[in-house]
């Protein structure tokens, strides 16, 4: 791991209109906010915060080592972006120095040695981020934005006309890991990184929660990975 202190965010707000209560809605035995902590506990971080305006959570006898802290109404918004949340709480948290490990709760089936690796990873490159990835269909680099009646390319323009297999592989975020320097990000005020490296994951790890079908899911997953074990 690296030398400088690591800490993990769990930012948990109340606000789902995908599927209500999500983030402490019961996932194999317990709400779903606490598989990011079990994980982030399970990978040797000794330091966790919880940012929530949920008192269920606010509430609850957690594991050593975690502490919560009251989100303000205005930051648990629809609209409210992670840079906003984190920009006002860590420091008042007085989290404002070493390595964040950033772990939403809509992504409980990432694993403790994924959080391992990402930070083997940030410490070995030192790289300015590392997220993790998911292969992302490469016919993507075709696309274009509509500036009122232009075509423009998101990508180079000579990927438009391109045959979809002589197009390079293409990922993307999926928002199961971040880790990045917690003094960098409040001294730029956004996620602008010169160098960012990336952590592929499978398929099941990448499972991201906003519905009631995507619960139902990562239940599956869960049990099918328990029947495995047995």
């Amino acid at each position: 791991m690296p030398l400088a202190p690591v800490f993990a965010v769990v930012p948990a707000r109340a606000g789902s209109k995908g599927l209500p209560g999500k983030n402490v809605t019961p996932l194999a035995g317990k709400p779903l906010y606490r598989h990011s902590i079990d994980a982030a506990l399970a990978a040797g971080i000794r330091e966790i915060h919880v940012t929530t305006d949920i008192p269920e959570i606010l509430e609850a006898r957690l594991p050593e080592g975690v502490t919560t802290h009251l989100r303000p109404p205005h930051l648990a918004a629809d609209t409210t972006t992670m840079a906003e949340v984190l920009l006002d709480f860590l420091p008042r948290a007085g989290l404002t120095q070493g390595t964040l490990v950033l772990l939403q709760p809509t992504s409980p089936l990432r694993r403790p040695e994924t959080i391992r690796a990402g930070l083997d990873l940030y410490a070995a490159t030192g790289a300015s981020m590392v997220m993790s990835v998911s292969p992302a269909e490469r016919s993507v680099l075709k696309w274009g934005l509509l500036e009122r009646d232009r075509f423009v390319p998101i990508a180079r323009k000579e990927f438009c006309f391109a045959n979809r297999q002589s197009l390079p592989p293409v990922v993307r975020p999926n928002g199961a890991l971040y880790v990045y320097d917690a003094g960098t990000f409040l001294a730029r005020g956004d996620y602008s990184a010169e160098d960012i490296r990336v952590l592929p994951i499978a398929d099941d790890e990448a499972q991201d929660i906003d519905t009631a079908a995507d619960l139902a899911r990562c239940a599956a997953l869960l049990g099918s990975t328990e029947r495995q074990g047995t």
